[in-house]
């Protein structure tokens, strides 16, 4: 290398040295850290309005967090008018005397309340005791000690089907019970005991779930074939009550593992004749839904999701003939998104409202079940239903809540609605622009709309549920201390994706103390997947993820590219049997457009992290587009979609299990890795296998490549925690910024 040369290198690492000279200090860091005290939720007041409807009455209650606390109050909707739930005063002091606490009026916080309908009587949770309050009276009543909730299935279990109570008949004739692995029934009067199936055994047994018919004269019940189950295994190593480690076991099935087969099965009660349908038409079992009587009791409904889930069917067995006919069939040639469901059998006997994506949008059909044949299309247009919120048949109107229908707006924000069965009448009950949730009374005369942005502050009112037309203001949202600490919203940002023509939509969050003059790093915070959008819509204070990463001197974004959910379903359709893809090509054509438009972006600097599918996609990142993404923080992956968990996977890779699953394994494409990487797993990760990321570990190893892992004792499925924030901090100051983090004992955690 000539002195020329060596002279300029040398003078372009002091200019970059000292662009970053004042970024990732020790004050940045004191600076992020006390941003989430400065930024915290409580410095917004007026805020978090969430109502609760009090039995069938057109009166609700919620909690007004003031400047001065936390006040209880009720609406009667029909008058439009406001009160204090109780006098705090009087309460306070009632709690003092009862829990020899120091209670405040504006620091009462009642868990589990329950309003009686007259506003008159009080029933809450608090210092782990229950009890009931005379609102009049002032009297405070103990009712005893919170009891301890059962212990709740994990979410990854399996529902045996072989525990339930004994089911009486509508006409209390009879009870029907499991005995022996069969269906028995017990005549009440006489308890006289009749087995009604024979061929029940412990490896083909009968669902205790069992379901009379309305006229008593017959059950159904699904007979199942049940398959060993998979379990995963974790080591505790620092268990909280003993020395020695621990170890765990968790039942966890993976794609292409064998699942329980389930016919189901009717019984008449008197002359034990069995209706044993033939399976062609649900033959290829991922799940099989609980049979439910029909009102005539002629035959029962079922829904069928195929293995694979492209197939999907709502199917009859008739008690007479025993013949299965399909009611409604959806089909793909990827999968149908059976996770939108939503079946609203009318009381007629004859149609039902269906939800279904057949047009490339989430829409409602009604099916006329006569015919199995679509009577028509009630809502149309490209548009997403998001939520069927009801169905009134004697007004015959639907209420939902839907996304994408106003023109010239994020199509993300959700407003909510009502139409017609027949398809007219639609109205909009929530026109104010920005991200709503409403809950509506029993009635269907009102509903109370909240609604926000990531830049405006959160407003409640009270609405008519019949025009949208508001009724009373009940909050509005006061962020002037947020502001006065040196809150700044983060900015909406919209661009074109990889086909240059749809809009993608995302989030730019800045440091607080943002000079236009200087470079910026850029890192990128993602969760990018099917099933959801990610990119916040409301309000919110501080973002844990992104608010004090920012303050270290990076500009932090997020996007919501192809693959994710509620645009279309082609647009979805991106992610099948490709999770690799990972919307990557759209989020980088949003972050060049975001620094085409903001030159102090610099995306020669830009870094990416995330957790879960997160994880699995930042690794990815690293490993397919490093010459764009230069680090990666990784947390918790699916970095091998084999490993994970079997409901997530075979929807959107697909099954059975191919080399589609191969191409998008992290632990495959390791050794292509030549950017940092830092990887981290929780010991007890309860969702994503830890194997995942140990195996990455272990492909990395074999390759020789060089990598960080950061392995947190008793940690869950989890972005790191506080000691993974502060990794995580370090790892991209060191590599983005090109400096050593200060030491931790120098900085103040606020």
């Amino acid at each position: 290398m000539n002195g020329k040369i060596r002279q300029l290198l040398v003078a372009a690492l002091l200019v970059c040295a000292g662009t970053a000279a004042a970024q990732g200090t020790v004050e940045d860091y004191n600076r992020a850290y006390a941003l989430r005290g400065k930024f915290s939720a409580n410095k917004v007041y007026y805020s978090n309005v969430t109502p609760q409807w009090i039995g069938g009455s057109d009166c609700f209650w919620y909690v007004r967090n003031t400047p001065e606390g936390r006040v209880y109050v009720s609406v009667d909707a029909s008058r439009q008018a406001r009160k204090d739930l109780f006098d705090h005063k009087r309460l306070a002091a009632a709690l003092s005397q009862a829990t020899g606490q120091d209670v405040k009026p504006g620091a009462i916080r009642l868990e589990r309340l329950r309003v009686s309908s007259g506003l008159d009587t009080l029933r809450f949770h608090y210092a782990n005791r229950q009890w009931l309050y005379a609102v009049r009276k002032n009297r405070l009543t103990d009712e005893g000690a919170v009891p301890v909730p059962p212990r709740q299935k994990h979410w990854m279990e399996r529902d045996d089907e072989k525990e339930a109570a004994p089911a009486l008949s509508p006409d209390g004739r009879y009870t029907a019970y499991i005995k022996n692995h069969n269906i028995c029934v017990k005549e009440n009067a006489t308890g006289k005991e009749r087995q009604l199936s024979l061929d029940g055994t412990l490896g083909n047994y009968y669902s205790a779930y069992i379901r009379w018919s309305p006229d008593s004269r017959k059950v159904a019940a699904c007979k199942i074939r049940p398959t060993e189950k998979r379990y995963v295994y974790y080591v505790e190593s620092s268990p909280a009550d003993q020395l020695q480690p621990k170890l765990h076991k968790q039942e966890y099935a993976k794609p292409g593992d064998e699942l329980p087969f389930k016919v189901p099965c009717i019984y008449e009660v008197e002359t034990g004749r069995a209706v044993i349908p033939p399976t062609g038409l649900f033959s290829s079992q991922y799940d099989l839904s609980a049979p439910v009587w029909d009102a005539d009791s002629r035959a029962v409904t079922f829904e069928y999701n195929q293995r694979g889930h492209q197939i999907y069917r709502v199917l009859e067995l008739s008690a007479e003939s025993g013949q299965v006919r399909t009611l409604i069939e959806e089909s793909s040639d990827k999968y149908v998104n059976y996770p939108r469901h939503f079946r609203h059998d009318l009381k007629d006997g004859r149609h039902i409202i269906w939800m279904s994506e057949r047009d490339n949008w989430n829409h409602l059909y009604l099916y006329d079940r006569t015919t199995a044949q679509p009577v028509r299309q009630i809502t149309r247009g490209e548009w997403y239903v998001r939520e069927v919120i009801r169905v009134d048949e004697e007004a015959r109107v639907i209420y939902f809540a839907a996304n994408g229908m106003e023109p010239g707006e994020d199509p993300y924000l959700i407003r909510y609605y009502r139409i017609g069965f027949d398809g007219e009448g639609l109205t909009c009950l929530t026109p104010d622009e920005g991200m709503h949730k409403a809950w509506f009374s029993a009635d269907m005369n009102y509903l109370v709309d909240v609604y926000s942005m990531v830049d405006k502050a959160p407003v409640a009112v009270l609405r008519s549920a019949r025009d949208g037309k508001v009724l009373m203001p009940l909050e509005t949202a006061d962020i002037s201390r947020l502001l006065a600490e040196g809150w700044k919203a983060p900015e909406v940002f919209v661009a074109k994706g990889r086909d240059g023509k749809t809009d993608m939509w995302g989030l730019i969050v800045r440091p607080t103390n943002f000079d236009p003059s200087r470079k910026y790093p850029v890192i990128e915070y993602i969760y990018q997947g099917p099933g959801d959008q990610y990119v916040p819509k409301t309000f919110i204070s501080y973002n844990w993820y992104m608010t004090s990463l920012a303050e270290l001197g990076f500009i932090v974004v997020m996007v919501d590219g192809m693959g994710t959910s509620f645009r279309s379903r082609e647009f979805e359709n991106v992610c099948y049997q490709n999770l690799k893809d990972a919307g990557l090509p759209d989020h980088i054509a949003w972050i060049k457009a975001a620094a085409q438009k903001y030159p102090y972006m610099d995306i020669g600097r830009t870094g990416i992290y995330g957790c879960s599918a997160g994880g699995q996609e930042s690794t990815n990142a690293l490993l397919l587009y490093p010459d764009f993404y230069k680090a990666a923080y990784s947390a918790c992956g699916c970095h091998d979609n084999r490993m994970d968990k079997i409901w997530w996977n075979e929807l959107w890779m697909g099954y059975p299990v191919g080399g589609q699953y191969k191409e998008c394994s992290n632990v495959e494409n390791a050794h292509l890795l030549r950017r940092p990487l830092m990887l981290v797993v929780g010991e007890m990760d309860d969702n994503v296998d830890p194997a995942s990321t140990m195996q990455v570990v272990n492909a990395l190893i074999k390759a020789n490549k060089d990598f960080e892992l950061v392995v947190i004792p008793g940690a869950r499925h989890t972005m790191g925690e506080d000691f993974g924030e502060h990794k995580r901090y370090d790892f991209f100051v060191r590599h983005l910024m090109g400096q050593n983090p200060p030491r931790w004992e120098d900085i103040k955690y606020n």
